[in-house]
């Protein structure tokens, strides 16, 4: 027993007890080193995030001036006023809409130009807009979206795809002079003063054309010719009865004087159209016999306000406006972070998958959206975080008129605390408010990167 317990202790070195020898860290540093280095940090930390959270909280329980406390006051009012339950409001349009929509084309973009040779330059081109600033986004798509489609390529190209499918009227603002014989009909529409009778000539004259706005290819207005066979019809000029610079004389056809070509001449009789007919390049026309003893008449469709395309900064189509510049700048962030997940999918499941049979839609459904997942939900937190705090596109891309349709509670909180009747307490609540939109989103993506530590 002796030797063996002293053959087993043989060679054990015994380690020496150091007086005041004290305990380090797992890393081997000392504790009080440790808590130098991240004192600087801590204290920033403390300075720059914890202290603001705390105070406004503080703050929130008082009211405008500061000096009162106004309890809950102050969030019983973001549930209350209705231009801060708008924000609300859209701030859940944006978190339901921008993130899904933005990863949706950003794995539609990343699926599609895997196997195109051109898909890296497309990629370059979708990820440009992120090297852009928000300021500088939003400037670009206000003038994006301006009304007059000779400045905002959005209405350019709407007004261009309308026109192509729907005539537009060719004299708006055009109007018979009180000497002229025409009279308004109601609705827009012009008719003459009386009846017309057939192998007379009618005169239609109009003013109110600026004659650089004519048709280009208008000539001048002449008298219609007479003619064998014409004798039973009814014959007329419509003409822009207007002399630039001056000196022509009403229901006178002059020699610098236009023809309205295309304006649509129609014969009324008791209320009804028996004939039609379209002016010609010089303003002449011709209707059948059945235009005796009526009326004739310029519908309203020739002076209709030409097509101006869609008001996108007008209160209804406002937020889907700047939601869809904001898609613009961050479908390539969701893309370019889907790539490199979709980069590391095996190849081999995919080509078993369509060996087995499955055909393209099937493998990208039920088995690259499923091994994207995870990437898929990194994408979704960033953004959903990402629009919790959307200001600078909303308050640069909504005017005035229509800023309140478009609020969201970032710039909600920016127009409580800083604007002309600022209010802190309501602007503190809106703070705390948006702090505990933030905190569950926070608290599932912590959970997430915690399970994927673990596999």
């Amino acid at each position: 027993m002796t030797s063996a317990t002293a053959e087993g202790t043989k060679g054990t070195t015994p380690v020496p007890s150091v007086p005041g020898n004290k305990r380090k860290s797992v890393t081997g540093t000392r504790k009080t080193i440790a808590a130098g280095f991240l004192l600087p940090a801590l204290v920033l930390l403390g300075a720059l995030v914890v202290y603001p959270i705390g105070f406004s909280v503080y703050r929130s329980f008082f009211d405008k001036s500061g000096g009162s406390f106004a309890g809950l006051d102050n969030y019983i009012e973001i549930f209350t006023d209705d231009t801060i339950l708008t924000a609300v409001k859209n701030n859940a349009i944006w978190v339901v809409v921008a993130p899904t929509v933005a990863t949706a084309l950003g794995l539609i973009f990343a699926v599609l130009t895997e196997r195109v040779r051109w898909g890296t330059a497309f990629k370059l081109v979708v990820f440009m807009p992120m090297a852009i600033s928000m300021l500088a986004s939003g400037i670009i798509f206000r003038l994006v979206y301006e009304q007059d489609p000779e400045r905002g390529i959005a209405n350019a190209v709407w007004v261009g795809v309308h026109d192509t499918f729907s005539d537009s009227a060719g004299f708006p603002k055009a109007h018979p002079l009180p000497v002229h014989p025409l009279k308004a009909a109601g609705g827009g529409a012009f008719v003459t003063k009386d009846t017309v009778r057939a192998g007379t000539d009618v005169q239609l004259p109009l003013v109110g054309v600026a004659p650089d706005v004519m048709p280009s290819d208008a000539e001048r207005a002449k008298a219609p010719k007479p003619s064998s066979g014409n004798e039973d019809k009814v014959n007329g000029t419509a003409w822009l009865d207007f002399t630039r610079g001056g000196g022509g004389k009403p229901n006178v056809i002059d020699a610098s004087e236009l023809g309205l070509k295309g304006i649509k001449v129609e014969a009324v009789k008791d209320g009804k159209v028996v004939a039609s007919t379209e002016a010609a390049a010089d303003g002449t026309f011709t209707l059948p016999a059945e235009a005796d003893g009526a009326q004739l008449r310029l519908p309203a469709s020739n002076f209709r306000e030409p097509y101006n395309g869609v008001n996108w900064l007008g209160p209804n189509l406002v937020t889907p406006a700047i939601i869809g510049s904001y898609l613009w700048m961050w479908a390539g962030f969701a893309m370019v972070l889907i790539a490199a997940g979709l980069a590391s999918v095996p190849r081999e499941l995919l080509e078993a998958a369509r060996v087995d049979g499955a055909n393209e839609w099937q493998v990208f459904r039920r088995i690259t959206v499923p091994l994207l997942a995870p990437v898929l939900a990194v994408v979704m937190v960033t953004l959903m975080i990402n629009v919790l705090k959307i200001f600078d596109l909303v308050f640069i891309i909504a005017p005035g008129s229509s800023q309140d349709d478009a609020n969201v509670l970032a710039l909600q909180l920016y127009r409580s605390s800083f604007g002309t009747d600022a209010d802190l307490g309501v602007g503190s609540a809106i703070a705390v408010l948006l702090l505990l939109l933030v905190i569950p989103v926070m608290l599932f993506n912590v959970r997430r990167m915690r399970k994927e530590t673990r596999r």
